[in-house]
């Protein structure tokens, strides 16, 4: 915020008018700076028709990955432009929820997920649920590895320092994890608070935290927990104390020394981890229907799901057009 002192007198010389019209200049180059980042904050990018996003993941250079809960698959969107990187069913895949790109290993992580139940068929018949790895340029597949609970949900995915990926369950209380070259998804962490709620859902976003721990979501009812990490071994699950309460509490993602976190709600925001204390400061709300978010630079691309609209209240009725929407974050 640039101030107005009213009471600033005349200056007496010209040093003084100089240093005045120095501040002035740089307020002036301030204002416009900031002015260019809203300006820059409304370019949305668009999502293929009809595509009900579900995550959104990205790398370095800006390029953009969507998933798609209806139709499966995963699109790339660089400079604008929008191609199909994995095509629906490939790999034996379904519906397609958590993707997350790690440019380390050259791979692209995706949930698929069978929710035929909820009267979405998905472009295969393949039944359960699984995580599968594509290559990050190419698209082509790279491994697929079950989740082990028959009611399991894949949702969302973060992979550590050391390549490990870590996977979130929503419909049971585990925590997966697969190591760089591991051929089978092994529990991580379990915990009975952990485990969904009658008529809730469970875990949903996944982050790891700047102090090493792993953090997630539970959806319904939304809460955050932090599970303690230790020499690759889970330790100690601890429910947080949010300052305000949660609403639909989806994708967590780690923002320097606090979080990027999605409140189905509509909100985008940021959270800071004291203890077992987490302050909750909303970056922008009136989303629709948001669902995820990835950092590019100063920036997060949020994706606007609209499930309402293919699974609730909203069925049958016209989403509009889907989006990637661009919100400036706090340094």
């Amino acid at each position: 915020m640039i101030k107005n002192n009213g009471a600033a007198g005349r200056p007496r010389a010209t040093g003084e008018l100089l240093k005045i019209r120095r501040a002035s200049l740089a307020a002036i180059i301030l204002a416009l700076g900031a002015a260019g980042a809203v300006r820059a904050e409304t370019a949305a990018v668009g999502v293929p028709d009809k595509s009900f996003p579900e995550s959104v993941t990205s790398t370095s250079d800006g390029t953009l990955y969507v998933g798609s809960f209806n139709h499966g698959g995963v699109t790339k969107i660089s400079g604008g432009k929008a191609e199909q990187l994995v095509k629906p069913g490939a790999a034996d895949s379904r519906s397609t929820l958590g993707v997350l790109a790690d440019e380390k290993s050259g791979t692209l992580y995706v949930c698929s997920n069978d929710i035929s139940a909820m009267g979405v068929a998905g472009p295969s018949d393949t039944k359960g649920a699984w995580l599968k790895t594509f290559d990050l340029k190419s698209g082509a597949p790279k491994g697929s590895f079950a989740l082990s609970d028959p009611k399991s949900f894949c949702n969302d995915i973060v992979v550590g320092a050391d390549g490990t990926a870590y996977v979130s369950d929503s419909f049971a209380p585990f925590v997966y994890s697969l190591k760089a070259g591991g051929t089978a998804l092994a529990t991580f962490a379990t915990d009975p608070q952990l485990a969904p709620a009658k008529d809730g859902v469970g875990l949903d976003g996944i982050a790891i935290g700047a102090d090493g721990n792993l953090y997630v979501t539970t959806f319904i009812p939304a809460k955050l927990f932090k599970i303690e990490m230790k020499d690759g071994k889970a330790g100690a699950v601890t429910e947080l104390k949010p300052s305000r309460r949660l609403d639909h509490a989806d994708a967590l993602r780690a923002h320097g020394g606090s979080f990027l976190l999605i409140e189905g709600n509509g909100k985008l925001d940021k959270v800071t981890v004291k203890g077992s204390e987490a302050t909750i400061d909303t970056i922008k709300d009136g989303l629709a229907e948001p669902v995820s978010v990835t950092q590019v630079g100063d920036v997060g691309w949020v994706a606007e799901g609209k499930l309402s609209y293919v699974i609730g209240d909203n069925k049958g009725k016209d989403p509009g057009p889907f989006k990637l929407t661009p919100v400036a974050l706090p340094k």
